[in-house]
């Protein structure tokens, strides 16, 4: 039987040989064999075995007849590859006795003669009314099997198909395939704005080699009507020759209204006074757009702004005692920290040409006057309310409110009551927690070792549930009181710290523990060891007094955030203006204050609403802060938007992913 098989396959091969020596091989499928093996063996990719098979996409059947192409001679990046027909013919060569055994089924009798079950009852009719029995006589037939290649002519037509891919807008696709947005959508009729993974949409058919990629280094530039070079050396600082060496096209197409061009990273973000640049659509690789090219609406917007003043308990004619409310009362520094950013981007849109009307209520962080508010102040046109600051205030706005489908919008908090009319743009505790576990579980090479004091010791083993291998240190206790000591020794580490790369996660809220293990940690980053300290939590103990900035710094601390930080040397136009404004930098609760309301004007000013806003801009992105919002079931909208950010030469960074 071997012998027939063996003798089968030659002529299979020779039958093939014939048809296209030079090029192509074929192969018998084997048990437990794919594509992606078979592959491998005959040094090809597996999109050159799909396209002259197209049937192997689905689930190989042993013994089944592949044809491979010999290694080189195709090019699997070439999408003008002609499109092949595989021929397979059968001639009954003749017949073979089969006495059927105890425990046979046609089943197994196909399997060992390599033909179907239908081949045998073809010719052993019986078998259609009865079943098959020990000592039945049965005649098996013996095929000649011929495979030939029939190439279809390809006739190239002017547009093609294209499946659109996550997290895919409409610039992305343009840019790829050398048209314009709207060229874009005169070939797709009715074409939505924000398109949905999966969509199939039609695009000019051009060669791989002409198809562009989006470079996460470059940011990407819409081109608005009437623009012209010098229009766009005076927005974007870049002359003529250097947008056409970025974008060859350019050359012989000229500038069109709407095509997309590469510039370098951030080239045009904040070259106004107003932060943020007028006009301007810049794209980046996360398809983040800058909503304030795209004003539909300019018709007024009501904004509410609710926030803890207290003004009730200071006396404004005197210098000292504001000064003296404003050191002791954490809650209202924050809140005028904050209450300054917004004002600077009610500026900003302001020159935007955005008509605003704003009512600013002072809540004095007590419950009893957030009511009183809502009592004798009628929000039947108010477009969105941004505030109060503290939980139990917001949850009795966003309650009352609810009614009338009015947007609350919760500044700073973590936790609030998320009704369907509440938006939370503080993302949670867990996505901070599960970015930077995702983030590490990629470096499948990295040795994780898990740092913890007593108190978190049952939160860090369940963290240590996340990495396969990685050990568990808990700090040393105090001798004498049997407390934690918040401490380790060099000898407790050495040993868990192996040649290359070892990600360190520290569990803790004690700035002497931080001091004490990155201390230790740095000592022992020696050439060839490289240690990376990161935290699910990142909280003050990190920003102790004690704790070494250098330490960390070399340690390439990572964590996550609510925000990007600031570079110390950044000097944008909102830095300018706020500089200007107020005699100093802002600090984290101004800049979000700026990025929050601008947020929420500009969603309200480029759909229809805020609900709106959510579907045409899945995720917006400011000075510091991001906003991609999701809606929970039978409730509100959470923001899930979370940076990664790393100590690198003593500046605080956004890691590049």
């Amino acid at each position: 039987m071997k012998r027939i098989i063996y003798i089968l396959s030659l002529l299979v091969l020779f039958s093939c040989a014939s048809a296209n020596a030079q090029k192509y091989n074929t192969h018998r499928v084997k048990t437990g064999e794919t594509v992606e093996t078979i592959a491998k063996k005959y040094k090809v990719s597996t999109s050159d075995i799909y396209k002259l098979n197209p049937d192997s996409r689905e689930k190989l059947k042993p013994n089944s007849v592949l044809i491979i192409p010999k290694a080189g001679s195709l090019d699997s990046t070439t999408i003008e590859e002609p499109k092949t027909e595989k021929i397979v013919e059968r001639t009954l060569k003749r017949f073979t006795k089969h006495k059927t055994r105890r425990k046979e089924t046609l089943f197994s009798i196909s399997q060992k003669y390599n033909i179907e079950i239908e081949d045998i009852k073809k010719y052993n009719t019986f078998l259609y009314a009865n079943n098959l029995k020990k000592g039945n006589k049965l005649k098996i037939p013996v095929y000649k099997t011929v495979v030939t290649i029939k190439t279809v002519p390809e006739i190239k037509t002017e547009n093609t198909t294209y499946v659109v891919q996550p997290k895919e807008g409409k610039w992305r696709i343009a840019y790829k395939y050398g048209i314009t947005v709207q060229e874009l959508e005169s070939l797709n009729p009715n074409l939505p704005d924000i398109l949905q993974p999966g969509q199939t949409i039609t695009i000019p058919n051009l060669e791989a080699d002409k198809v562009k990629t989006i470079e996460a280094e470059y940011s990407y530039y819409k081109v608005l009507p009437k623009e012209g070079f010098y229009r766009l050396k005076v927005k974007l600082g870049l002359e003529q020759a250097n947008l056409e060496r970025l974008n060859p096209e350019l050359a012989t197409t000229g500038l069109k209204e709407g095509m997309i061009l590469k510039v370098p990273f951030d080239t045009s973000v904040n070259n106004t006074d107003s932060g943020i640049t007028q006009g301007t659509v810049i794209y980046n690789v996360s398809g983040t757009v800058e909503l304030s090219n795209i004003v539909r609406d300019s018709s007024i917007k009501n904004i509410a702004v609710m926030l803890p003043f207290t003004l009730n308990k200071i006396d404004i004619d005197s210098v000292f005692d504001v000064k003296r409310k404003i050191k002791n009362d954490r809650t209202l520094g924050i809140t005028l920290d904050f209450y300054s950013g917004v004002l600077v981007a009610f500026d900003s849109l302001k020159k935007l040409g955005i008509n605003l009307k704003v009512d600013v209520y002072d809540t004095q962080n007590r419950l009893s006057e957030v009511n009183s508010i809502i009592r004798a102040n009628d929000f039947d046109g108010t477009h969105a309310v941004i505030g109060p600051l503290l939980t139990t205030n917001f949850n009795a706005v966003a309650n009352a409110l609810e009614r009338d489908n009015i947007p609350v919008i919760s500044p700073i908090v973590k936790t609030v009551t998320l009704g369907r009319n509440v938006f939370q743009s503080r993302p949670k505790e867990e996505y901070l927690k599960s970015k930077i576990i995702e983030y590490f579980k990629t470096d499948s090479t990295a040795q994780v070792l898990i740092i913890t004091d007593l108190k978190r010791k049952a939160a860090s083993a369940r963290l240590k549930g996340k990495f396969a291998n990685s050990k568990l240190v808990t700090s040393r206790l105090d001798k004498e009181t049997s407390k934690d000591a918040y401490n380790l020794t060099e000898e407790d580490l050495i040993e868990l710290i192996k040649p290359g790369n070892n990600v360190v996660f520290l569990e803790t809220n004690n700035a002497g523990f931080v001091s004490n293990v990155s201390s230790i940690l740095n000592g022992l980053q020696i050439e060839g060891t490289k240690i990376t300290l990161t935290t699910t939590d990142q909280n003050k103990a990190f920003e102790g007094e004690e704790v070494s900035n250098y330490h960390l710094s070399n340690l390439h601390f990572t964590y996550p955030s609510i925000s990007k930080i600031l570079n110390s040397q950044t000097t944008n136009s909102f830095v300018k203006h706020y500089k200007q404004q107020y005699s100093i930098s802002p600090n984290a609760y101004a800049i979000r204050g700026f990025d929050l309301t601008m947020d929420v004007v500009l969603r309200l000013v480029t759909s229809q609403d805020l609900y709106q806003s959510i579907n045409d801009a899945p995720m917006t992105s400011y000075i510091e802060n991001k906003f991609a919002y999701k809606k929970k079931l039978f409730g509100g909208y959470y923001n899930e938007s979370v940076y990664l950010v790393w100590y690198n030469d003593l500046e605080i960074e956004e890691v590049k992913q």
